[in-house]
């Protein structure tokens, strides 16, 4: 299976219609070269630029996700879209992940469970989502999972109990914490004995300096492939049946004792 990670910058002096059709251009240029492509968290605004998201925000079915279906389409690719702060019909804001088949219909959409800000920004602006995600492509299962995610092993376990693989992460990962960005992908690989595909954007986002540096590693945690800090396409070949001879050679996962529908103790 072969993986294209766009790494881009999102510069604010570009428009968001602009970008729109730079990373339209970007995605077709896949074609025949990727079976999927990746794309980075809130590209259209930068995960940074809170004061964005709300008049930024799209229904569902809006520019973004049209400009990304027919990019999915021309390229004859599956496309992780990264993710857009989507408005619900009731109002509330979320941080949706949108994946589209190789044919531009919707695969999956993934409103992002853990937002970062504590109690500012994201956390107070978007509302979280409460379902996990995952699709299947014909070699591997995808568990979607967007930035701040990555810090929360549970959520992962339980893609992996879903049937995942390959474990997409798109995010706007800032420079000051780049350590924690390979440390967290290298971690997620290990202990779910999974491919992880990490995309970051680069740039600096409303102040923020971003890390880029998307990162792929294997089910051993090995980094097979890691962008630079600038805009780049990450290329890289992988093997899904590395997945199950992996869990097969070293079956860790078999000795699972706790889980997440373990009863905590009060």
């Amino acid at each position: 299976m072969r993986a294209s990670l766009i790494q881009i910058a999102v510069n604010e002096d570009e428009s968001v219609n602009s970008r729109r059709e730079r990373v339209s251009s970007l995605v077709r240029e896949q074609a025949g070269s990727a079976d999927l492509v990746v794309l980075p968290e809130l590209w259209t605004t930068g995960a940074f630029a809170y004061e964005l998201f709300a008049a930024e925000a799209e229904p569902l079915e809006g520019p973004t996700f049209d400009a990304m279906s027919k990019a999915a389409a021309d390229a004859g690719v599956w496309l992780h879209a990264g993710s857009i702060p989507e408005r619900d019909p009731d109002g509330p804001l979320y941080n949706t992940a949108l994946v589209f088949a190789p044919d531009g219909t919707l695969a999956a959409a993934y409103r992002k469970i853990h937002r970062f800000g504590f109690d500012k920004g994201e956390a107070v602006l978007m509302s979280p989502g409460d379902e996990l995600v995952t699709v299947r492509l014909p070699e591997t299962v995808l568990g979607v999972t967007t930035c701040y995610d990555l810090r929360f092993p549970e959520l992962y376990r339980g893609l992996v109990d879903r049937g995942a693989e390959t474990l997409v992460v798109s995010a706007g990962w800032p420079e000051r914490r780049r350590a924690h960005w390979t440390l967290l992908a290298q971690a997620r690989a290990v202990e779910n004995q999974a491919y992880v595909l990490a995309c970051g954007s680069a740039g600096t986002h409303a102040g923020v300096e971003q890390a880029g540096h998307s990162i792929v590693v294997d089910p051993w945690g090995e980094i097979l492939a890691e962008a630079g800090a600038g805009e780049e396409v990450l290329r890289v070949e992988l093997d899904p049946a590395k997945v199950g001879a992996t869990r097969e050679q070293f079956p860790a996962l078999k000795d699972r004792l706790l889980g997440l529908d373990t009863p905590r103790r009060p």
